[in-house]
């Protein structure tokens, strides 16, 4: 192992004993055993997986074995745009958690899909599986709410004047999420989980990951940018901004899809106390700080892959998305039987306006810290 400053990760100790995950595990197991169907993907999951990749690959053979018009070119990379957050959503996420299926190299080679679309699928178990997963909303653990730039998804994290206006330019940040991914945010997070100790492989190991990760990024963007300029003899210009298009598309629906889930006014944000230690069971603190929305929105439910049941998916990430809605009522129930919250807006617009209003009130939180001087 290499030596680094290892993070100290908090540890979940609660104050009194519940049966509610236990007896939530055995019934959700029941019901896949009643019912005699497999946790993992079913024949309408693959009928969306071949959706999605033929909706990302397609375009892309087209753009670089073809001639097109430029409002053809915009019109491909903007359908590549939606594919890349399906996939991102639907194929890549429930294949690295090893969900799909229950081979794990069918898990693994459908899981590379992240990199088919600009990501490293070793960061991404890195920050998510591991950090965002475990300690969910958990101030300077889960990587999903740290602050970037000038944005706040945390009430604990230092206040500026400039995130008062952070409902309003959020969405431009979206926008570019997965073009920065694409470019630096691999790279970025790499260096900082070795520091950490997030990443505890070794030396040879890193070494051959990150030779293999500038690799995939210069195939990439060779098969998105320079093959189509090069070899079809598109304008730059046209090149270049439709790939743009497609990262903000992509960014956009993948930035606030991630967001309705946990960066809500409903959620909670615990912080461990002086001994480090979260004074509550991991699933119960998966419950107040996970949010679900539009359940009843088939369309998105069938987009997003099963992102509007977070919290289903928090508690059985082991479970593929298609079967949410089903034990959703399991979940749902279980919970009020032990008076545990189970947190969820009725429509997307709703989950929305809990989104703003956060952001809002983290970004008036120095207002408040000012007056108080």
């Amino acid at each position: 192992m290499e030596t680094a400053t290892q993070k100290k990760f908090p540890r979940f100790v609660p104050k009194d004993k519940s049966l509610f995950f236990s007896t939530l595990q055995k019934r959700v197991n029941d019901h896949f055993k009643e019912k005699n169907i497999s946790k993992n993907a079913n024949g309408a999951m693959v009928v969306k997986t071949i959706i999605l990749l033929s909706a990302f690959v397609i375009p892309v053979l087209m753009i670089n074995l073809m001639v097109l018009q430029a409002w053809a070119v915009l019109v491909l990379f903007s359908i590549m745009g939606f594919a890349l957050a399906g996939i991102g959503m639907s194929i890549m996420h429930d294949a690295n958690h090893g969900a799909y299926s229950k081979k794990q190299k069918v898990n693994n080679w459908l899981g590379y899909s992240l990199n088919l679309i600009g990501g490293m699928v070793f960061n991404w178990k890195l920050q998510h599986n591991v950090l965002h997963h475990t300690y969910t909303n958990v101030h300077n653990v889960d990587d999903d709410i740290a602050n970037k730039l000038i944005l706040r998804f945390s009430p604990h994290s230092e206040p500026k004047k400039v995130h008062r206006f952070q409902f309003i330019y959020v969405f431009f940040f979206y926008a570019i999420l997965t073009l920065y991914w694409a470019l630096a945010k691999d790279f970025i997070q790499y260096f900082k989980y070795r520091k950490e100790g997030t990443n505890r492989f070794t030396k040879a190991e890193n070494t051959k990951y990150f030779v293999s990760m500038v690799f995939l990024k210069l195939l990439f963007f060779t098969y998105m940018i320079v093959l189509p300029i090069v070899v079809q003899g598109y304008s730059v210009s046209l090149i270049i901004w439709a790939f743009v298009l497609m990262q903000a598309i992509g960014g956009l629906v993948l930035g606030i899809v991630f967001q309705l889930a946990h960066s809500v006014d409903e959620a909670e944000f615990p912080l461990p106390n002086d001994q480090n230690i979260i004074e509550n069971e991991w699933a119960i603190h998966q419950m107040i700080t996970t949010v679900n929305f539009a359940r009843d929105n088939k369309f998105i439910s069938w987009y997003v892959g099963g992102l509007n049941f977070q919290v289903e998916h928090h508690l059985f990430p082991n479970i593929c998305h298609v079967h949410y809605p089903q034990i959703s009522t399991i979940v749902e129930q279980t919970a009020k039987e032990f008076n545990v919250p189970y947190l969820c807006a009725p429509t997307f617009k709703d989950a929305m306006g809990s989104h703003i209003r956060m952001l809002k009130r983290f970004g008036y939180t120095f207002n408040l810290d000012l007056a108080k001087m």
